[in-house]
C-alpha cells in the first residue's frame, strides 16, 4: 500500500443557478455519479457539505457561480478510470450545457500522505499554483502527471 494518495480538485463555473431548469440534468445525476465514485476501485474520500451528499454549496472563492469537486484516490490510474468511463463520462461530455468554458486550468492534482484530507483552501492554492507556474510536483493536470514522492510522509514533513 502506498504512503501517498492522489488529491484532485476541479472547479466549474455554472451557466445558471443550480436550481434552474438549465442545470436540472446535471443536478439530477449528482447523487448517482457520487455513488459511483465512492464505489469505484481506488476511491478514498470526497468533499461534501454538511447539508447534502455533494459539495455544490461549498465555496471555492467569492464567485457564487463556481462549484468545486475535491477528492482523494489511490492513484492517477484509478482516478482516470473513473473519470473517463461510465456514467461520469456521460455527464462529463455534457458539461458544455451547464458550465462555462474556462480559459485557465480547471483541474489540479497533487500527492498527499495517505490519510490526509485536503481542504478547499489547499485545493485553491494548488490550482492557483498550476495556473501561475504550470505543471510541477506541487500541482499538475492529467496531461502532465508527476509520480508520487519516494519518501515516506514523515521524512517529507521533517525535511520541509
Amino acid at each position: 500500500m502506498s504512503a501517498f494518495h492522489l488529491a484532485q480538485v476541479n472547479v466549474a463555473r455554472l451557466l445558471a443557478p443550480l436550481d434552474s431548469p438549465q442545470l436540472s440534468g446535471f443536478v439530477s445525476r449528482l447523487d448517482e455519479v457520487n455513488a459511483l465514485a465512492e464505489a469505484a476501485p481506488g476511491f478514498v474520500w470526497r468533499l461534501t457539505d454538511e447539508g447534502s451528499n455533494n459539495a455544490t454549496a461549498v465555496p471555492i472563492d467569492d464567485d457564487g457561480m463556481f462549484i468545486v469537486n475535491l477528492s482523494v484516490w489511490v492513484s492517477i490510474e484509478a482516478l482516470r478510470a473513473f473519470t473517463y468511463s461510465g456514467a461520469h463520462l456521460e455527464v462529463f461530455k455534457q458539461r458544455g450545457e451547464w458550465f462555462s468554458r474556462l480559459k485557465e486550468a480547471a483541474t489540479a492534482m497533487w500527492w498527499v500522505p495517505a490519510g490526509h484530507r485536503p481542504t478547499v483552501a489547499e485545493a485553491r492554492d494548488r490550482l492557483a499554483h498550476l495556473r501561475a507556474h504550470g505543471p510541477s510536483a506541487f500541482a499538475f493536470p492529467f496531461g502532465a502527471p508527476f509520480p508520487a514522492p519516494a519518501d515516506p510522509p514523515e521524512a517529507e514533513q521533517q525535511g520541509a
